[in-house]
């Protein structure tokens, strides 16, 4: 018996990484904190694929957050050689019309709890003659993107951050790798607050969850370094590459522009309205 560990698992990419998991036989810990939702999807996968779906209602932004998911999952540590840290979220907006805090919030979910995750999990991985640990990046992270600014740098330091530790775990038995999806049919768009012609651009380029998890497994067991689910997410992460910076960021910025951010000079910061869009992970 095997188990692999899944956080955000409730839905979208989450969730159908745990499908993907669950057809290859392993046991499910799943963590998100939509708890109803994530009692629904382990109910569904536990009866799909015949596995065992345990789950764990858990806010990855509590400072105890960690030490209470290596408490829950301590009993599983013999059997636990797959670890998924695909928890995260981000909001559209100027920086300076977000709240410090919610931009801070977006830090711990994204970077702490991911760090504080491989950091604790590794030595369990360890453990175990083969494993895989997956973290969650995306194609934002591979330029600027203005009115979307922490969240792509935070999936910046995602993939910087991965690649860094597969390396100094090449000789272990622990397997690291990076998901960079793009534009995906996830709840993404809605909770980052993104407004409706940012979601008319997704949906051109939308891939299914099922797509991209089907995509990221083959890439994690294969042992790939950073996967890139689809040729249009591949072109978007390198070909800014060749292009002056300033340029990129103009696109990107003229793709991410709240509508409401065209008046932030005549009226009072504190009277403009956030975005109200969202975009796949």
């Amino acid at each position: 018996m095997a188990f692999a560990l899944v956080t955000g698992a409730a839905k979208g990419i989450g969730k159908a990484l745990a499908a993907g998991l669950a057809a290859r036989n392993y046991d499910l810990l799943l963590v998100d904190i939509d708890k109803p939702q994530l009692r629904a999807t382990a109910a569904e996968l536990a009866a799909q694929y015949r596995v065992i779906a345990f789950t764990l209602h858990l806010d990855l932004s509590e400072p105890d957050a960690i030490e209470r998911l290596q408490e829950w999952t301590a009993e599983f540590h013999d059997q636990l050689s797959v670890v998924v840290s695909n928890a995260g979220y981000g909001l559209n907006g100027a920086f300076e019309t977000l709240t410090l805090e919610e931009q801070l919030n977006i830090i711990d979910v994204n970077i702490r709890a991911q760090v504080s995750i491989s950091h604790k999990y590794i030595p369990v991985l360890r453990a175990h003659r083969k494993a895989y640990l997956l973290n969650l990046g995306s194609t934002t992270a591979y330029q600027s993107v203005p009115y979307l600014n922490i969240y792509a740098a935070s999936k910046a330091f995602a993939v910087s951050f991965t690649r860094g530790l597969r390396y100094e775990l090449r000789n272990s038995s622990v397997s690291v790798s990076c998901l960079s999806p793009g534009s995906t049919d996830t709840d993404f768009v809605n909770r980052a607050r993104m407004g409706a012609s940012i979601r008319k651009t997704a949906e051109r380029f939308n891939m299914t969850p099922e797509k991209v998890a089907a995509i990221a497994l083959k890439g994690l067991f294969a042992g790939k370094a950073e996967i890139l689910p689809g040729w249009h997410n591949k072109l978007n992460a390198f070909l800014p590459k060749f292009f002056p910076k300033r340029l990129v960021e103009k696109i990107a910025g003229g793709i991410y522009q709240p509508a409401a951010h065209t008046a932030i000079t005549e009226v009072p910061l504190a009277t403009i309205p956030k975005a109200t869009a969202n975009l796949p992970a």
